[in-house]
């Protein structure tokens, strides 16, 4: 009917609906990615004023971080299942509100509990937008180079994020109130939100399947427990009840949800995906990475604030070089792709990394910008952003487009997990390193409890180079149709 009324001359009378142009989805996914990892760090130079204006407590105030960081962890695999099985733009969408209307909901807070409240809401709704970000975008890219560059921006995005969350943070403390670093999420969160529903398509692979309600439940308080105890470590130690018997509880809930898995006929995670070598070695090596990749923000932060005497503002300022970079590296990955292979390219990352982590670990309580943050800065980011973006890659491919959302939930929790647990280590390190100096507030005694949590990222960094070589598929493989 539309050919003959073209023929005669005559305009169709009804419209077909326009794919969106693909950039426009990969801006779209990119930037629900950047409020996820955004907000994982904003929060950081905002506490002091929130203990001010709420009256929290100094546990209270850990708890305005780690609300966000547990539920986040603890529901994404659900997040991401639950994409295949409903449709990628509607957990997008779906996720989007929670999130906005929690960071509206933290930003109007007048009593502590409510800011934690908030924040635990926050952590459910990125953990269900955070899987379908990457499913949208691969989604509407095809497998080749051009995938390659889109996971690029949204790996340079998404570090992006975690490392504009001081500088965003610092300018909205400074020059508003502490509320805006929530309030911000509102206004972007509405534009990002209409943008979706006009121009994202959906899909879904789920042929009618029911979500895994036991292993669901299972995994998620598993998750959510293991996290729970690893926040508890910095407070607590890792001998104490209080961190013992929540991390072997966690352990317990995720053994029993691998034995459900193993027996249930439409599982929440098929076991078979981790016999696929790219997935298994990639969300093992993402891993590693992020454990390291974490702490250097946080410690970073730390060092330029309480032993060079820097505003938060100025710490701020002072990473923005490593923010550039990791972009850089991100966008620079795609290029080395097709010539070196991707798991080439993740070691090289990984060592240029390392060389940053060691010579950060060279820092004096009266270093210099340059030497003691800029430029080592600047290695540790180039060399992220060049290993995330073949990691992200691998860790998606070879698997089915039904298991496409969960693949994408599993490098999200693989790298906040590994996050979660570097950053407690770390910090254990670091504050038993101080504590020995026998002056635990002085600023060399503070530098070298953060030197050597930077000479143990660079032993981590260095053991994950030397399981990418020998474990990594050395090219992407296609993932099937199914």
């Amino acid at each position: 009917m539309t050919l003959m009324l073209e023929a005669a001359g005559i305009p169709p009378l009804i419209s077909r609906r326009v794919t969106p142009p693909t950039w426009l989805v990969v801006a779209l996914a990119c930037a629900g990615q950047f409020l996820v990892v955004l907000d994982v760090s904003v929060v950081n130079v905002a506490l002091p004023s929130m203990r001010t204006d709420l009256g929290l407590s100094a546990s209270g105030l850990q708890w305005v971080v780690n609300a966000y960081a547990i539920a986040f962890a603890g529901f994404m695999l659900l997040g991401g299942r639950a994409g295949d099985l409903y449709g990628r733009k509607r957990m997008f969408l779906v996720g989007l509100c929670l999130f906005t209307l929690a960071s509206l909901g933290g930003g109007l807070a007048q009593e502590g509990w409510q800011l934690l409240l908030a924040r635990a809401v926050q952590g459910l709704g990125a953990a269900v937008l955070a899987p379908s970000t990457l499913t949208l975008l691969t989604a509407a890219v095809p497998e080749g180079p051009a995938r390659a560059r889109a996971i690029a921006t949204w790996t340079a995005v998404g570090a992006g994020g975690g490392a504009a969350g001081g500088l965003v943070g610092g300018v909205l403390v400074d020059t508003l109130s502490w509320r805006w670093v929530l309030l911000i999420n509102v206004p972007v969160g509405a534009v990002v939100l209409a943008g979706s529903l006009r121009w994202l398509t959906e899909s879904r692979t789920g042929d009618g399947r029911r979500l895994d309600l036991p292993g669901a439940l299972l995994v998620t308080a598993g998750l959510a427990t293991l996290a729970y105890g690893i926040s508890q470590t910095e407070a607590e130690g890792w001998t104490a009840a209080a961190t013992l018997v929540p991390l072997a509880v966690g352990l317990a809930l995720v053994g029993a949800f691998l034995a459900v898995e193993a027996r249930t006929a439409a599982p929440l995670m098929p076991l078979g995906l981790f016999r696929l070598r790219s997935v298994a070695s990639a969300n093992t090596a993402m891993f590693l990475s992020g454990s390291a990749m974490f702490c250097m923000w946080f410690f970073m932060t730390l060092y330029a604030q309480n032993v060079l005497g820097y505003s938060p503002l100025g710490a701020g300022l002072a990473l923005v070089p490593s923010s550039l970079a990791v972009v850089l590296g991100s966008k620079l990955a795609p290029r080395y792709l097709p010539t070196l292979g991707a798991r080439n390219v993740a070691v090289l990352g990984a060592l240029v990394a390392a060389a940053g982590f060691a010579w950060q670990s060279t820092m004096t309580a009266d270093g210099g910008y340059l030497t003691s943050i800029m430029f080592p800065g600047i290695l540790m980011m180039l060399g992220a952003g060049l290993s995330a973006t073949p990691l992200a890659a691998l860790a998606t491919s070879g698997a089915a487009s039904s298991d496409a959302g969960l693949v994408s939930g599993l490098v999200n929790t693989s790298r906040t997990m590994g996050g979660s647990l570097g950053l407690a280590v770390m910090s254990t390190i670091a504050a038993a390193r101080t504590a020995r100096t026998g002056d635990g507030v002085g600023a060399e005694a503070l530098t070298e409890g953060y030197a050597l949590a930077f000479r143990a990222g660079t032993g981590v960094l260095l053991g994950g180079a030397v399981l990418m070589l020998l474990w990594l598929p050395r090219r992407i493989s296609p993932s099937p149709a199914k």
